[in-house]
Formats: C-alpha cells, sequence, structure tokens
C-alpha cells in the first residue's frame, strides 16, 4: 500500500485501544497515542531508502514490530522518570502498543497486495499474500484511510464533551 493506505490502517488498528483510553477518561492519552501510531505507520518502508536491506524484507515483519514497540516503550520509560508508578507503566504500556500496532497495521495493509510479506521470519520464511488488490490502487488506498478517518472520527463524536 501506499502512504495514505498505512495511515489509514494504522487508524483502523489503533481504535480499540483509543476506544479503552477514552473509556478510561485518557483523551490525552488516546490523541498522543493515535497521532504516534499514525505518524510512524510508514516506518517499515524505511527500507526503500537503506541500502543492503530488502524491500518488505526484515522491517516488514512482526518482530520488527516488537523492536519498535520496546524502543517506544523504553523511551516512555525514561521520559516519565518522575511520575507516579502507575502513569509510568500506562506511559511505557502505551509506547509497547503504539510501537507494535503502527508496524502490525503496515503488515496487515501489504498482505493485501500481490507483492505480500514474510511476517514471521526469522523463525519462518513463509509467504503470505492475499493478492486483493495493488500497492498503487487508488480505490484501496483512499477506501483503507476513508474508513480510519470515519471511525477516528465517529470516536471524537461519540465522546465529545464527555
Amino acid at each position: 500500500m501506499y502512504r495514505l493506505g498505512h495511515y489509514g490502517a494504522a487508524l483502523l488498528a489503533y481504535g480499540p485501544v483509543a476506544l479503552v483510553l477514552l473509556l478510561a477518561d485518557r483523551s490525552e492519552l488516546a490523541v498522543v497515542g493515535g497521532a504516534a501510531t499514525v505518524a510512524l505507520s510508514p516506518l517499515p518502508d524505511a527500507d526503500l531508502k537503506l541500502p543492503f536491506v530488502r524491500h518488505r524484507g526484515v522491517t516488514h515483519t512482526l518482530a520488527f514490530g516488537v523492536v519498535v514497540g520496546t524502543v517506544l516503550a523504553a523511551l516512555a520509560w525514561t521520559l516519565s522518570g518522575g511520575q507516579p508508578a502507575a502513569a509510568r507503566y500506562a506511559y511505557v504500556s502505551l509506547g509497547l502498543v503504539v510501537g507494535t500496532i503502527s508496524v502490525g497495521s503496515h503488515l496487515l495493509a501489504d498482505v493485501i497486495t500481490p507483492a505480500g510479506i514474510t511476517p514471521f521470519w526469522p523463525v519462518s520464511s513463509r509467504h503470505y499474500s492475499m493478492n486483493l488488490v495493488s500497492s498503487d490502487s487508488l480505490v484501496a488506498n483512499w477506501s483503507l484511510l476513508g474508513a480510519g478517518v470515519a471511525m477516528t472520527g465517529g470516536l471524537v463524536v461519540a465522546f465529545a464533551g464527555g
């Protein structure tokens, strides 16, 4: 998929997390987490600019998602150093979830294309492709974006002024 499709997939994947945070009256965390998820969703495609790294290789794996989540969790731990323990663990948990969902949503958007992904590398070299739409499909990319924006808008409307 292209960047817009990945943004939409990220919004869709983050929706349940946002809902939980909104129900817990943590709208500020919901917004920050959502913005970070969308901003990081194109990260696996950094492999296009890295020498000696194959596109849809290591950066398109679940392991990479865990690494990104772990880095965000460590960053949250470092930055939240004077906070009460409960708040600190909430930030660390959100960092782990955001990093993992950012990459995971990217993988889900790419698995529907003919090129597919090998998500379980290095444990398995099995390749997955649903071969539903091409990466450059305007309909698919805009549909993912539209669905993500619609779901996010629904959450905003449902919880605005609440």
